[in-house]
């Protein structure tokens, strides 16, 4: 099967029991999932939970997509929701087990080499995922669609389920709450840049991932 194979094709392929096909599929699109889970639901192992998560249920869910929307913009949708969902259940744990295991603060986790190869600044990367984690739910999930994954105004309101106008709106507040935190000069321009359907992101893209598929 050639690299470049049609998503369909491989949905298809996958569907009828091909593991090479699923991995393809998978390994397309591995980066972005885990950049908008690692976005939405921090830079820690609830992060890497998300992911774990996000790619089972498309795993399981596999047979019952229906094709209405892309393979991607499906995908995103899940590893939102499962973002979200941990984001949740870490607001809801309790505070002690910060003490007594020190790989839940944030910023401690060991972090894929992979990963992280094409950072220029670590200490930038950091400021900006503090940053990000003290934006509310949904401004923090329409920026990270749009400036790490770049997707596009559309594609965000789909994976969303809200208007595109909603889907700008909360984009440029969540820049300017995210220039005000990060106390950047470019303030006005990140926050315009919202209103364009040719802006640019701002944000970084993970590296390439190698995952094996044996997730059911």
């Amino acid at each position: 099967m050639a690299v470049q194979t049609d998503d369909n094709e491989l949905i298809e392929a996958a569907r009828a029991g091909d593991r090479y096909a699923l991995d393809q599929l998978l390994r397309r699109y591995y980066d972005r999932i885990h950049a908008t889970a690692r976005r939405i639901a921090g830079p820690t192992r609830d992060g890497d939970d998300a992911t774990q998560e996000a790619l089972i249920k498309i795993v399981r869910s596999l047979p019952k997509f229906d094709g209405r929307s892309s393979f991607g913009t499906w995908a995103y949708r899940i590893a939102t929701n499962a973002a979200l969902d941990e984001l949740r259940k870490r607001k809801r744990r309790p505070a002690l087990h910060v003490l007594s295991d020190e790989a839940d603060t944030p910023g401690s986790d060991p972090v894929d080499e992979m990963a992280e190869r094409r950072v220029s600044s670590v200490a930038d990367r950091l400021a900006l995922d503090d940053a990000l984690d003290t934006l509310p739910e949904e401004f923090r999930s329409a920026v990270v669609l749009r400036d790490v994954v770049d997707l596009d105004y559309a594609e965000i309101a789909e994976v969303l389920d809200i208007p595109i106008g909603t889907v700008k709106s909360r984009i440029a507040r969540g820049r300017r709450m995210l220039a005000d935190d990060l106390r950047l000069d470019e303030h006005a321009d990140l926050v315009d840049e919202a209103t364009s359907e040719t802006s640019r992101p701002v944000g970084n893209r993970t590296g390439d991932f190698e995952r094996p598929t044996d997730l059911t």
